[in-house]
């Protein structure tokens, strides 16, 4: 219900005896009851013909517009909640795991399936985004590890290690996904 209509009620008045005492016409008190804003001098006459502020009249009528429209930011986010297929999303994340020991595969193959599957929603960005970070800091700890020798000659541990990471990360993130339709490991932003 719009703010004037509630006050023009509770002032026991009807449309046309507020349009005949203040001067507005009918159709446009119905228009501002049906979710028109009133400015200028309809909100200046109406004010002072109902005995009210000013901003009382904008404002209430302005928050109850928002609160029965979501904006558009919500809508993209129940669009997206409702676009998710989580079997679908879990297939993406486990195709990491063959290509675990080639990177570059590792990041196209998930984001092939992405496309293919059309699952473009923030969970399968965060996913690939992952990969991605991981490809990126695996070579470098692998030739810093090479270039300081670190405690003895352990090249070959230190790769199955960075590989072991990775395979923890991806399926620490299926089981998440089965359990809370969330991730386990993700990121705060999105490379892609």
């Amino acid at each position: 219900m719009s703010k004037l209509k509630e006050i023009r009620e509770l002032q026991n008045l009807t449309q046309e005896e507020l349009a005949e005492s203040s001067g507005i016409s009918v159709r446009t008190i119905q228009r501002i009851e049906a979710g028109t804003i009133p400015k200028g001098y309809t909100l200046r006459t109406l004010s002072k013909t109902l005995g009210i502020p000013e901003n009382v009249l904008q404002n209430i009528q302005s928050i109850e517009i928002e609160e029965e429209q979501p904006t558009a930011q919500e809508k993209t986010k129940q669009t997206e909640e409702a676009t998710i297929n989580y079997s679908l999303l879990k297939i993406i994340n486990l195709s990491s795991i063959p290509f675990v020991v080639l990177p570059p595969l590792n990041i196209l193959i998930p984001l092939f399936l992405m496309f293919k599957l059309k699952q473009k929603n923030l969970l399968v960005k965060q996913i690939i985004s992952m990969q991605i970070i991981w490809t990126i800091f695996a070579p470098i700890i692998f030739m810093l590890w090479i270039f300081l020798k670190l405690r003895g000659n352990y090249t070959l541990a230190i790769m199955v290690l960075i590989v072991l990471s990775n395979l923890f990360i991806i399926i620490r993130n299926a089981i998440e996904i089965d359990r809370k339709q969330k991730l386990y490991c993700k990121l705060n932003f999105n490379m892609i």
